[in-house]
């Protein structure tokens, strides 16, 4: 597990094999004993074969090839839904449609998906990790048929690996750690902490091709530009209500 872990890769490219569903269905039920909030289970996950939804769910994730190639694609959603459903026919009051359950249901759902995907990559199974799922959720809403009370997070395509990609830069140990207290970064300690990714020479080609000064210019001026993130941001906000979600 621990080698898992460390050699963890974003894979987009698989093979023609077929994922059994007894082989899924165990992946899915490692999934379902990771921690939760309150043992509510606040999430579900709609999974996807048919080669036809999956074309219906590539706009919405800007048409990333993984989504239409991929055997599998696990789109993991926040559910109050069904605990609400449960509660009224126990004739129990509720009041989970506020920004706590919405949390609590965020945070079930993500320790979910990545036991899932721990769970994928131990038996031999490639994934990616999408998060166009909340750029389009009123989108995938529609494709998917999801109720009000459920919320698309985040999506997985997963599939048996057709490449093997080089390990992605990660900031180092200390520039994520706080010992007992949070210390806040000197600029000495942003130039450290982020030195070893901006020397990447994949991130150095990245600057080129955007060409942009720095990396932090590519981050903050191209990927995920203000005027995206406001948009996005209004789009997500506007699909949480309609959704009941707050």
């Amino acid at each position: 597990m621990i080698s898992s872990l460390t050699n963890h890769r974003s894979i987009r490219r698989y093979t023609d094999k077929d994922i059994s569903r007894e082989l899924l269905a165990e992946i899915l039920k490692a999934g379902i004993r990771a921690s939760n909030t309150g043992n509510m289970q606040l999430y579900s996950v709609v999974v996807t074969r048919d080669a036809a939804l999956k074309r219906q769910l590539a706009p919405a994730h800007f048409n990333q090839p993984m989504i239409t190639n991929a055997p599998v694609v696990l789109t993991f959603c926040a559910d109050i839904n069904r605990f609400v459903k449960w509660c009224r026919l126990r004739n129990a009051n509720v009041g989970f449609d506020n920004a706590e359950t919405l949390v609590s249901a965020i945070i079930d759902t993500s320790l979910f998906a990545q036991n899932v995907c721990l769970s994928a990559e131990e038996h031999g199974l490639g994934v990616c990790y999408l998060g166009t799922t909340t750029y389009n959720p009123d989108q995938i809403i529609r494709v998917l048929n999801l109720p009000k009370g459920v919320m698309p997070i985040t999506t997985v395509s997963v599939g048996f690996p057709a490449e093997t990609p080089e390990l992605t830069s990660r900031l180092p140990l200390n520039a994520v750690v706080h010992d007992e207290q949070y210390h806040d970064y000197s600029d000495a300690d942003i130039e450290n902490a982020y030195l070893e990714m901006e020397k990447d020479p994949k991130n150095q080609v990245f600057i080129q091709e955007n060409k942009k000064e720095n990396l932090a210019q590519v981050f903050a001026e191209v990927r995920y530009a203000k005027e995206s993130n406001e948009h996005f941001s209004q789009v997500l906000l506007d699909t949480l209500k309609q959704q009941g979600m707050i």
